[in-house]
């Protein structure tokens, strides 16, 4: 009878050939003391006596005493290391793992921390890839060993998350080993769900078993440079664990983002841009290579055609292949039987919110991770008012540091821009916001004896709030302007921007070249305020930049020195792009001519890739530092989407 076909509950143990005694046996002689009567009990005494008095033998002697008494706590080791030797035997067969381990269970109380090296070799038996007798015998085991020896639960956790990758296989071409490519194991979905059923196992029997967890699936994060198929793994199989352990999400969620910022920052958007760039000029190459063959050429093999679904850059696939994931699992838990569930999304948006303040927030240049938010924001517009509220109230906020008010205001901007979910009313009512503290701060410099100067240091918010007015207005003043001219000019002209440009701080000197630009072509077709004299006076002085500190006041040449960033500028990831398109507002390119402003930049060589700012934000250098498809819908657990199966 084959094992597979094997009643588990009801039929004994299938006889195997082992040697030694049984477990118990075997823990018990190598508990007792072993003691080797060599010498006779005469030289026993005086060795004895030479551990009360080092004089009468060298101290190496002593030695010898053991020896001959036997360590108190190892007996007799050959039946135990030939029980450690058969137990990582890589041939050992189903049969044999079963015997061993129900030998285990019926020992549990006596697998003691001197039985260390033991639990370790039981823990590297390859059971996930066994059968279901096996698998289910071995669960049993460790739910038996982490409730009766609770010192080996972190053993036991680390063990079951080294195996939310697929396996190494060992490759050697040439003398040099290229090992790291991943096995096409098919039977993959079934073995994730059988270390996810082995966690839930051990977190029944240890209800702490989070706290423990949580350190583990960090130090386990595969190292950033694998390839996409072990990130997306392992980063599905942390996302399933926050489906049974729901305490841990929030720590789970500062993992991955964390990560996927590394990859973020080090793919920057002109490195991409080229990447593809690059690929479409060798691909249009082959083409005309490919036309210009003879017929008796077609023989000739030819590599195959790259995926038109793949990112050129390999860091943005890596990155790409993460955030497909996570916004899939947004959407997953967020909604019931395709209705979004309200209870969920909101405990879901503040987990993210605070990783976000936490970590996406301080981070400069990050060009993806950010749309997270911008994903789950477009489920319903109240989540989009509380992200733009909190962004005020972190704005407005004079404790906080400046670096993370004038990142605010970036998101802030926009998110009001690009989010096509938001409506008129929401943006009117943001602007009027940014709006009124823009003129209470006005109010606060002119209150002041000393004259106020264009210093990015001193008023680095006010800038960037700004800037987010103007962004703002360059985007939406459309959907404003519709359906009621009149009144969507009324509502401009009440804004009072022509204060706002012309005041002491000088902000259109600040501000993007790009952004004063288009806002000075919109406001003057509209005719709410002109701002080109002020333009042009600031292109023929070059302002300067004073700055205090301890040492007295600095002047340096001000070459638009805030150092801001757009995050939500165009997405350029493939595979999870296609969620954030239909919810993103493209920039258009406007038909009127009195729009038409000089560029002085490079254009994108893409047309329906175009920006206004293309060229214009500030890119990063690529480190992390301080801010200057879609799943099935029921997925089963530990089961990776169908992208993880490999083709050949």
């Amino acid at each position: 009878m084959e094992i597979e076909d094997r009643d588990f509950l009801n039929t004994p143990p299938l006889k195997t050939v082992r040697f030694g005694g049984s477990v118990s046996e075997t823990l018990a002689k190598y508990k007792q003391p072993k003691i080797t009567h060599k010498f006779g009990i005469t030289h026993v005494l005086l060795l004895a006596a030479s551990s009360a008095s080092c004089s009468l033998y060298p101290p190496h002697q002593y030695g010898t005493l053991q020896c001959i008494l036997g360590n108190p706590k190892k007996g007799d080791l050959s039946d135990y290391e030939l029980l450690k030797h058969q137990l990582a035997d890589p041939e050992i067969k189903d049969a044999q793992i079963m015997t061993w381990l129900q030998e285990f269970r019926n020992c549990i109380a006596q697998l003691t921390k001197d039985h260390e090296q033991l639990i370790y070799t039981i823990l590297r038996l390859p059971w996930v890839g066994r059968s279901q007798a096996v698998v289910e015998e071995y669960m049993a085991f460790l739910g038996n060993l982490v409730s009766a020896q609770t010192v080996f639960l972190c053993a036991c956790l680390k063990m079951v998350v080294s195996h939310f990758t697929p396996k190494r296989v060992a490759i050697c071409e040439g003398g040099v080993d290229i090992s790291d490519s991943d096995d096409d194991d098919e039977n993959l979905p079934r073995n994730f769900n059988r270390c996810h059923q082995a966690l839930q196992v051990i977190t029944r029997y240890v209800p702490s078993t989070s706290h423990f967890l949580v350190p583990i699936l960090q130090d386990g994060f595969p190292f950033v440079q694998k390839s996409s198929r072990t990130l997306e793994c392992y980063v599905h199989n942390l996302l399933t664990v926050t489906v049974y352990i729901p305490n841990i999400r929030r720590d789970v969620l500062e993992i991955i983002i964390g990560q996927m910022l590394k990859l973020d920052v080090s793919a920057s958007r002109s490195d991409i841009e080229e990447a593809e760039e690059n690929i479409l000029q060798r691909q249009q190459a082959g083409d005309s290579t490919e036309e210009a063959l003879f017929e008796m050429d077609e023989d000739l093999p030819t590599a195959p055609p790259p995926n038109l679904g793949d990112m050129a850059h390999p860091v943005a696939e890596r990155l790409d292949s993460l955030m497909t994931i996570l916004l899939a699992y947004i959407k997953n838990v967020c909604h019931v039987n395709g209705t979004l569930h309200t209870d969920r999304t909101k405990a879901l948006y503040k987990d993210l919110l605070d990783v976000f303040d936490k970590l996406i927030l301080p981070t400069h240049a990050s060009c993806h991770t950010q749309y997270m938010l911008f994903y789950l924001c477009s489920f319903r517009l109240a989540l989009a008012e509380a992200f733009l509220e909190h962004l005020w109230k972190i704005l407005q906020n004079p404790s906080q540091p400046a670096v993370l008010r004038q990142a605010a205001a970036g998101y802030m901007g926009s998110f009001l821009a690009r989010a096509k979910f938001i409506p008129v009313l929401t943006v009117r009512a943001c602007v009027d916001m940014l709006i009124s503290w823009i003129q209470r701060y006005i109010d606060s410099q002119d209150s002041k004896s000393r004259q106020a100067c264009c210093d990015v240091r001193l008023h680095g918010p006010f800038y960037t709030a700004c800037q987010a007015v103007f962004y703002t207005l360059i985007f939406r003043h459309g959907a404003i302007l519709a359906g009621n001219m009149k009144k969507g000019l009324e509502y401009l002209q009440s804004l009072n921007l022509e204060r706002v440009v012309m005041c002491q701080m000088n902000p259109l000197k600040v501000c993007l070249p790009a952004v004063t630009n288009m806002f000075a072509a919109i406001t003057r077709k509209y005719q709410v305020v002109f701002c080109y004299t002020i333009m042009e006076r600031n292109n023929r002085h070059m302002l300067p930049v004073v700055h205090s500190s301890t040492g007295g006041d600095g002047v340096s040449a001000n070459t638009n020195p805030l150092d801001s960033f757009f995050p939500f500028d165009p997405y350029l990831l493939k595979r999870s792009g296609k969620l954030i398109e239909p919810l993103y507002q493209v920039w258009e390119e406007p038909a009127d001519s009195e729009l038409v402003v000089t560029k002085t930049v490079n254009q994108g060589s893409k047309e329906d890739d175009f920006d206004f700012l293309c060229g214009e934000t500030p890119q990063g250098d690529g480190i992390v530092g301080m801010t200057p498809n879609s799943l099935d819908s029921n997925p089963s657990i530990g089961s990776p989407p169908i992208s993880f199966q490999r083709h050949c």
